[in-house]
């Protein structure tokens, strides 16, 4: 079962040493990178993603600063963990997470165009394009 748990002490060199498989590299940003981010920007959430008791990736959400909207920025699963359903059952429970906010109906995230994988994905998942292109990147929006 895929829980969510906070980045700390504990978690936190295993949560960096997670990898995606060397042909997604260019797609997603070392989590490094994005807790350093978060620290920056503190309205991003970092989670750890496990699956009974073990740590099979990583994810940032936030209610973005500029447009108040929730955004999901990273999603990541290792790269011994994929093709498992980890990375659907996780945007699925991070999606039911971002819904408790009643004040909101929309949830945007981007991606490269050549991320096929991701693009099907999220299309599984129910978001659609919005015609969008932000930094190179497809935005994709998901209303409910």
């Amino acid at each position: 079962m895929i829980e969510f748990r906070e980045i700390d002490r504990h978690n936190f060199f295993d949560v960096i040493d997670l990898r995606v498989a060397d042909e997604q590299k260019c797609f997603v940003a070392p989590n490094v990178f994005s807790l350093a981010q978060a620290k920056a920007f503190p309205e991003c959430v970092c989670l750890a993603i496990y699956n009974d008791n073990v740590l099979v990736g990583f994810t940032m959400y936030c209610l973005d600063f500029d447009d108040k909207e929730y955004w999901i920025y990273r999603l990541m699963i290792d790269s011994k963990y994929q093709s498992k359903g980890y990375g659907k059952a996780a945007m699925e429970k991070l999606i039911d997470r971002i819904k408790q906010d009643k004040e909101h109906q929309m949830i945007y995230l981007s991606f490269e165009p050549e991320n096929v994988l991701a693009k099907q994905l999220y299309e599984k998942l129910k978001f659609e394009a919005d015609g969008r292109i932000i930094d190179g990147e497809v935005v994709y929006k998901l209303t409910y």
